[in-house]
C-alpha cells in the first residue's frame, strides 16, 4: 500500500475517533431528550391507569420498556407511541399483559376502595392520575407509585393486605419526602 493511502486512513480514523469522543456527551443529552418524550407519551395516554405500572430505560436511543398493563391493546399502543419519540432508534417492548380475569378485577376495586377510602389517603383520590398503582396478577396484589410520606406507604400496603382474603402485598411504593433517621 502506498504510503499517502495510510496516511488517509489514519487520518479518518482519528477524525472518527474525535467525533465519537464528542457524540458521548450529545448522546448523553439525546438520551435525556428521549426520556421526557417517552415519559411524556405515557402519561398523556389516555388509557393509563391505576390498574397499569410502566418502567423503561433509555441507552443511546434505545428504549427498554418494562412493568404491566391491565388490557392487551394498552401494550401495542404503548409501543407504537414510544416508538414515534424523537430520537428513538428502537423499542424492546418486555411489557407484561395480565391476565384478564374477574376474579382479579374484583380484587384491585376492593383494593383501590380500601386505599383511597382511608382518610390518610384520600386526597390521591382526586388526582387525574392516581400515584398509587394497583398490579393484580392471578391474585398476587403490587402496589407501584409514589406517596408523600413513609408514613402513608405504611398505610397504603395495611390497607391493601386488608382488603385481600388470601396472600400477601408487594409494597413498592415509592416515598417523596422520607422521614430522616436520628441516631
Amino acid at each position: 500500500m502506498k504510503r499517502g493511502n495510510w496516511s488517509r486512513i489514519l487520518a479518518a480514523g482519528a477524525l472518527l475517533a474525535g467525533l465519537s469522543c464528542l457524540a458521548g456527551p450529545a448522546l448523553a443529552a439525546d438520551d435525556a431528550e428521549v426520556t421526557r418524550g417517552v415519559t411524556h407519551q405515557i402519561l398523556m395516554y389516555p388509557y393509563y391507569t391505576l390498574w397499569d405500572e410502566l418502567e423503561f430505560t433509555v441507552a443511546n436511543g434505545q428504549v427498554e420498556l418494562s412493568g404491566a398493563v391491565s388490557q392487551p391493546f394498552k401494550k401495542q399502543d404503548i409501543e407504537r407511541l414510544v416508538s414515534k419519540v424523537p430520537g428513538v432508534v428502537s423499542v424492546a417492548d418486555n411489557i407484561k399483559v395480565l391476565p384478564l380475569s374477574d376474579f382479579d378485577d374484583r380484587l384491585r376495586r376492593t383494593i383501590a376502595n380500601a386505599i383511597y377510602r382511608d382518610p390518610v389517603l384520600s386526597r390521591y383520590a382526586g388526582m387525574g392520575r392516581a400515584p398509587i398503582h394497583i398490579i393484580v396478577d392471578n391474585g398476587h396484589v403490587t402496589l407501584a407509585g409514589t406517596v408523600n410520606s413513609d408514613m402513608e406507604k405504611q398505610i397504603a400496603g395495611l390497607r391493601a393486605s386488608q382488603a385481600l382474603s388470601f396472600g400477601t402485598v408487594e409494597n413498592r411504593l415509592l416515598v417523596e419526602h422520607p422521614s430522616s433517621k436520628k441516631s
